[in-house]
């Protein structure tokens, strides 16, 4: 029978943790209805569950309205938590403490005159919270962003970077060394979660052995896809999945090590019912 092996870093965070316990804490204690701001985290099975408890999703302050609203781990515009105070909701912070911290520092930069890049995913709930506490800000992906950035005369010769949570150290150092030789004075803040750092590690190191990968999480998580690519780079049989039911016996065909690796939003229960399937399916 094939060894089933749990990353050594896997599951859930002390952001994410922190979230669901002030969303469960809500749903039990507050009176009337408790929505959160856009998903409380990137796991839609998670959000389902919440939802199944009371707790409902709001596309913007304003249908929150008569409701406690939580603000999601990933952050939010300032201009969101302002228009729902003034709308008279009250409302709870559930955002991860770092990145608090990524807003506060990217309002520094701005605050110091720097032209300030944000590292990280277009469109990511956490980016486009970060840009809110940053006006003017750039989102940067890769050397090519800063490259067009440069031509296209965005660079002012002081230049300050945050980070995504959920990125990389590669591809932090991969703009990095695009930006040093463009500007005169570079500030450098490397944001990347050590829960993350950590997860990415230890995936790395068991992909590394594996002949098959399970990373679970949601498709709309982004350190969850990064998992997903940093196994496939080591493991090529390497399969992300939501939920239990998507596992299929064929992944699993000659393995002799299968490893599990899981995003910073999937819970134990999750974690331990995907191995439990992989047992069934690996002993037939």
């Amino acid at each position: 029978m094939a060894k089933i092996e749990i990353a050594a870093e896997a599951g859930m965070c002390f952001g994410v943790a922190r979230a669901l316990d002030l969303a469960e804490k809500a749903a039990h204690e507050v009176e009337g209805p408790v929505k959160t701001l856009g998903p409380l985290i990137h796991n839609p099975k998670v959000v389902s569950e919440l939802e199944a408890e009371g707790v409902g999703v709001a596309a913007s302050p304003r249908q929150a309205q008569g409701s406690t609203l939580i603000i999601r781990a990933h952050g939010v515009v300032p201009e969101a938590v302002e228009e729902a105070k003034a709308a008279g909701v009250h409302v709870v912070d559930a955002t991860c403490p770092y990145v608090q911290k990524v807003h506060h520092l990217a309002e520094q930069l701005s605050r110091d005159g720097y032209t300030v890049l944000v590292l990280g995913e277009r469109g990511h709930a956490e980016v486009e919270g970060t840009l809110g506490h940053a006006p003017g800000a750039l989102v940067v992906n890769s050397a090519a962003d800063v490259r067009q950035a440069y031509e296209s005369m965005k660079l002012s010769r002081r230049v300050g970077i945050v980070v995504q949570t959920t990125q990389t150290k590669a591809r932090l150092q991969e703009v990095v060394s695009e930006l040093v030789p463009l500007v005169e004075e570079l500030r450098v803040y490397n944001t990347i979660c050590e829960a993350t750092e950590r997860r990415q590690k230890a995936a790395a190191e068991l992909a590394s052995r594996a002949d098959a990968m399970v990373v679970i999480g949601g498709r709309n998580s982004a350190n969850t896809t990064h998992l997903a690519e940093i196994c496939s780079d080591r493991c090529p049989r390497t399969y992300h999945i939501e939920d239990v039911s998507e596992l299929e016996g064929s992944w699993l065909a000659g393995a002799s090590t299968i490893g599990i690796a899981a995003g910073a939003s999937t819970p134990q229960k999750q974690i331990d019912a995907v191995r439990a399937r992989i047992e069934e399916l690996a002993g037939k």
